[in-house]
């Protein structure tokens, strides 16, 4: 059966498959639209083992929550390039995984991949392999966390980093607590802090961290016996430093955060606390895509 320029161009619109992928399936199919669909298909799913075991460390780190703000998700999905991850296709996977997540639940990426994708009739898993066939990189969903509560969700610089901010709280409805919430989700952005509050801080670290500053005042010519002292301060600057609620408002760092929380909860007239958060930065302890891969992608597009 023959087929024209019109047909190709029709099975790239329905796959989003390459003009010379389109023509050699159509071949193959002796022009059968539904087989040379099935033929891109085959060959996409190879392709995808093939990309699997490219490095995808770029991508998006993305968070969101539900219409009421009771439930959210922050999530990283990583691809090859970033060129890739501003891509609308790739962008729109993403926001459906997360709202997947945050229908379904799941305990861990294993399990999400299990599930049906919000949307569509199928699998997580099986959108994942279209989505690497048709955009043609590696995609990885690498890792997510879920909150129900009163939530707060924020995405810094375009995706680079991703926020969720989980409160106790009865004042989630009042005029002005999402305000508190974002400058909150704001703060983990900016200020990366390591914990939530000090009693977080594993004991095998606090007792790292003093053994490093007691040798630091030692080596800096201070006697013993106030060494000790000396140390007692320091780690109250470390807990200022890395635990959340001790940092300094990043509005305001004439206060920390801890007192920000009460003058909010007080000014709305309940209680509100911070009962977690996560954060997650694009690609944070990957290995990125070696200059021979790069070199290869550009000559690709060009």
């Amino acid at each position: 059966m023959a087929f024209t320029a019109k047909d190709v161009m029709k099975l790239r619109e329905k796959t989003g498959c390459g003009m010379m992928d389109c023509k050699k399936a159509l071949t193959e199919a002796d022009g059968d639209m539904d087989k040379a669909i099935d033929v891109l298909r085959e060959q996409g799913l190879a392709k995808a083992a093939k990309k699997a075991s490219r490095i995808a460390a770029e991508g998006v780190a993305f968070a969101s929550t539900n219409e009421d703000g009771t439930k959210g998700v922050a999530l990283e999905v990583n691809a090859e390039t970033d060129f890739v991850a501003k891509n609308a296709d790739f962008q729109a996977f993403v926001k459906t995984v997360a709202d997947t997540i945050i229908e379904t639940a799941p305990a861990d990426v294993e399990e999400l991949l299990t599930k049906t994708a919000t949307g569509t009739s199928v699998t997580v898993a099986e959108l994942l392999q279209e989505k690497i066939q048709t955009i043609g990189e590696n995609i990885v969903i690498r890792r997510f966390k879920l909150y129900e509560g009163a939530v707060s969700a924020y995405i810094h610089a375009g995706g680079k980093i991703s926020v969720l901010v989980k409160f106790d709280t009865d004042v989630a409805d009042k005029d002005g607590f999402a305000e508190y919430a974002k400058d909150i989700a704001m703060q983990v952005a900016a200020a990366n802090p390591s914990y939530l509050v000090k009693e977080d801080v594993p004991a095998e670290v606090l007792e790292h961290e003093k053994k490093i500053m007691t040798e630091q005042v030692i080596n800096s010519g201070k006697p013993e016996n106030i060494a000790e002292k000396i140390v007692l301060g320091m780690i109250g600057k470390y807990y200022k430093e890395n635990c959340l609620v001790d940092q300094a408002f990043i509005k305001d760092n004439k206060v920390s955060v801890n007192q920000y929380t009460s003058q909010t909860a007080k000014t709305l007239g309940g209680k509100i606390a911070i009962a977690g958060f996560v954060r997650f930065e694009k690609g944070e302890g990957l290995e990125k895509r070696n200059d021979d891969f790069a070199a290869e992608v550009a000559s690709m597009v060009k």
